[in-house]
């Protein structure tokens, strides 16, 4: 008997422990690709901030 389970029942993979998510690791891993998102939201900000800055200047 080949029972067939649908997509919905299976259970979730975990790519990364919890406890992993704050790792500093290099090249293509989840850590670093959460860092990289942080960097960048971070950056943008910075960037939105400094735009408003500059035009109550002038």
């Amino acid at each position: 008997m080949n029972k067939k389970i649908n997509k919905i029942e299976r259970e979730p993979e975990k790519l990364v422990d919890k406890s992993e998510l704050n790792l500093w690791k290099r090249g293509f891993t989840p850590q670093a690709e959460i860092w990289n998102g942080r960097m960048a939201t971070i950056g943008i900000g910075l960037i939105l901030i400094l735009i408003t800055y500059l035009n109550r200047i002038s």
